[in-house]
């Protein structure tokens, strides 16, 4: 069972102005986002998921990661990163974690990248609209805060009550005029309180 794509977004923003100060290098924001049928839809509750994840999962992993190394221009520019999945509100919100919460999935864009840290992620429920917002972190260091960013953009028709929306975000750069330090300096000055 391969997903149904039913289309793919692609969204983009470069910051070129922060605080009235111009950015010493611009910050670009990317993501993209496959909209896709629920393969669970209809079906009441499953209670086991992994023949979709299995199935679902590497495709959207691969296919999501190669458009975005296309917009970035290589995996290497990436330097933030983070995924996000809106169920439909036919769905759960199970659904949505189920391709975003497996190495199926998110293998395919930490090896393109070359990442060490973890994906840092949203999943939720919504309808048409639903703001897709991406946490974003550095991909090999998860203390360096300039990278601490959130893609945010929303597709107008989705998703549709059976549908899921799976979405890959990045940062070429991290914030214009990053001032707040790392979590380091933290770290020596209160001590490790897992903040």
């Amino acid at each position: 069972m391969q997903p149904v794509i039913r289309k793919i977004v692609t969204y983009t923003e470069n910051t070129l102005i922060e605080g009235g100060k111009a950015a010493p290098r611009p910050l670009r924001l990317i993501g993209v986002a496959a909209v896709l049928a629920n393969p669970w839809a209809g079906r009441g509750f499953t209670d086991d998921l992994s023949p979709e994840i299995r199935a679902c999962a590497p495709v959207l992993g691969e296919t999501l990661t190669r458009e975005i190394i296309a917009v970035a221009g290589s995996g290497d520019a990436i330097e933030g990163y983070g995924k996000a999945a809106i169920c439909g509100t036919s769905g759960e919100i199970e659904h949505a974690s189920a391709l975003i919460h497996t190495l199926h999935f998110g293998n395919y864009y930490r090896r393109a990248v070359g990442a060490k840290t973890y994906l840092a992620f949203t999943n939720l429920r919504g309808g048409p609209n639903t703001p897709i917002m991406i946490p974003l972190m550095d991909k090999n260091d998860e203390g360096r805060r300039s990278h601490y960013l959130t893609v945010h953009f929303q597709i107008g028709d989705a998703p549709a009550p059976d549908e899921l929306v799976v979405a890959l975000g990045a940062s070429i750069g991290g914030r214009p005029h990053h001032r707040i330090g790392d979590r380091y300096q933290d770290l020596k000055e209160v001590g490790d309180l897992h903040g």
